[in-house]
């Protein structure tokens, strides 16, 4: 996850290495889900770029809020 003051926009990347075009849709789909979840907390007026990594093959969609949740907290990013 990389964040910058912005415009509020974002981007989700899944490599060839997560795998074929079926689970790499399916890592940006989860991706996306869990950041609508995580945006109220405090992602607007932020670029976010959202790296899929080989580890998301097995990913629920709740692991992954509390994740970028945390990885937020830690930054301190704060609208």
């Amino acid at each position: 996850m990389f964040v910058a003051r912005g415009s509020g926009g974002s981007a989700l990347v899944a490599g060839k290495k997560v795998g074929g075009a079926v689970q790499r849709n399916r890592a940006r789909r989860v991706l996306r889900a869990a950041l609508r979840e995580v945006a109220p907390r405090g992602v607007e007026g932020h670029d976010v770029v959202l790296v899929a990594r080989e580890t998301i093959r097995d990913a629920r969609t709740q692991d992954l809020i509390e994740e970028m949740t945390e990885l937020l907290e830690r930054g301190e990013v704060r609208p």
